[in-house]
């Protein structure tokens, strides 16, 4: 049985212990550092700390899961100093920072894994990227990716240079989702729908949509192919939308924005 420590149990971290606890196939201790704890201390196997000088006197778990925001990671890692040993590894779920920043917070050598979650996570729709350094062992990689895909699907990245990438598209991507439902309703408000109306009417055709795509294998270029009839009301939009790739052109320069914020912040430190 593996002992695992989770930093942190705001929103995602609590999404993803919740997550473990209906994996009925990982075998587990969980040790949870959250200053409200004791009061959600009603989960068998899983144990709450208010404080990191609460824990048991040389803890040393298997896996640490920093579930931190990217401001707080200094401050939380100077007060794990003395949990874990030489084989206890370390996964951090902030925005960011690069391993060797962890490393340089946490001031020792280390053992590090980096993912980056998103939002639909919290509701086990997410999707997240994984990379290990390479002093890892398989089988930690594995019960990280474990305990990610109880918020949804993992993918495993090679080069930890790419996971500003993933942060620009992936990470950040809920927020694009949620900006076009709002420009969509707000346009549907200028040809005369009533403001609430409008904004149902667009909140359901972006989820919805969004589901269709989740059931259905095919690309989302012949999904939108599918909806688009010659000369049709569909076309009309869309001739406006992929004008010249003004669209495509929009996200190119929105994503490299995200993603030299994402080298600031490991810059920054």
């Amino acid at each position: 049985m593996k002992t695992i420590c989770l930093v942190g149990c705001g929103k995602m971290g609590s999404a993803m212990l919740s997550g473990w606890h209906k994996d009925s196939g990982l075998r587990a201790e969980f040790h949870v550092i959250e200053p409200l704890g004791p009061a959600h201390n009603d989960r068998p196997g899983t144990f709450f700390y208010a404080a990191p000088e609460a824990l048991p006197t040389d803890f040393s778990p298997d896996l640490v899961v920093l579930a931190v925001k990217p401001q707080m990671m200094k401050e939380a890692l100077s007060g794990l100093a003395r949990v874990g040993n030489g084989k206890t590894c370390w996964l951090s779920i902030a925005a960011g920072l690069s391993t060797s920043v962890l490393g340089s917070f946490l001031g020792r050598p280390a053992r590090w894994l980096r993912a980056m979650p998103n939002t639909p996570a919290a509701i086990g729709q997410g999707i997240s990227a994984l990379y290990a350094n390479a002093d890892v062992p398989e089988d930690l990689t594995a019960l990280s990716e474990q305990l990610l895909s109880a918020c949804g699907p993992v993918v495993r990245l090679e080069d930890e240079v790419l996971m500003n990438a993933v942060t620009a598209l992936s990470g950040s991507g809920p927020a694009y989702v949620f900006l076009l439902t709002e420009v969509m309703a707000a346009a549907g408000e200028r040809l005369g729908l009533e403001s609430r109306l409008s904004y149902k009417l667009a909140r359901q055709t972006v989820s919805g949509s969004g589901a269709l795509m989740a059931a259905d294998s095919q690309p989302a270029s012949v999904l939108r192919e599918n909806v688009t009839s010659k000369g049709g009301t569909t076309a009309a939009a869309l001739s406006v939308l992929m004008n010249e790739g003004r669209m495509q052109q929009l996200f190119d320069e929105a994503l490299a924005a995200a993603a030299r914020r994402a080298e600031e912040l490991d810059t920054q430190g």
